[in-house]
């Protein structure tokens, strides 16, 4: 019989290995002694690697865009929204170091992953800063012809390059730190006013 809890089990391990061993060199076995199940028991849940991986990223994703949206839904001001995704980005990573490692280096290795198997997820987190960018435009905080596709993932490329740069640095900083400068530069490039 199937545990409802044994995909989350799994998938929390899986996290572990991935960032201590990396992808490429961890096993089905290493998960599932991490887990402390059998490695057959694995098979219930998930056909291969690959797809505990998936499935780890859109579990993740789907949980933050979520969770985002609802953290950003009690901001008033588009530009504190703005503030508010940045913040959020760099301190779940922190909070989170061993799944940071495996989203900002080991999904990475996959060249394929970006594009199919996480392309909804992605769509969904871009979704959420294009509508703050538009919002602030429709206020008139934000340039009017600001190219809010481009911004978003100029916005989206910053965090997620700052964030590789500390995964790959030893988290030798605090990410949370750069979150003020990084929103701060991006909006003094996109505002209709001074920030």
């Amino acid at each position: 019989m199937r545990d409802p809890d044994k995909p989350q089990q799994i998938i929390e391990a899986a996290i572990r290995v991935f960032a201590r061993n990396g992808y490429y060199n961890s096993r089905v076995s290493d998960i599932a002694r991490e887990a402390g199940i059998a490695s057959g028991t694995i098979y219930l849940y998930f056909k291969t690697k690959d797809e505990i991986l998936v499935t780890l990223f859109r579990e993740k994703m789907a949980q933050w865009v979520a969770s985002v949206r609802r953290e950003v839904a009690a901001e008033r001001d588009p530009l504190a929204k703005v503030r508010k995704i940045v913040a959020l980005h760099f301190r779940v990573l922190e909070e989170n170091p061993e799944l940071a490692e495996v989203l900002q280096v080991e999904l990475r290795q996959g060249q394929k992953f970006f594009r199919g198997a996480s392309a909804h997820e992605v769509s969904a987190y871009f979704g959420v800063i294009n509508d703050v960018l538009e919002e602030g435009a429709a206020s008139g905080q934000i340039r009017r012809d600001l190219p809010v596709k481009i911004a978003t993932k100029m916005l989206f490329g910053a965090m997620d390059q700052l964030a590789t740069s500390w995964v790959l640095g030893k988290r030798a900083y605090r990410l949370t730190e750069a979150a003020e400068p990084v929103a701060t530069i991006f909006l003094k490039g996109v505002c209709a006013h001074g920030v």
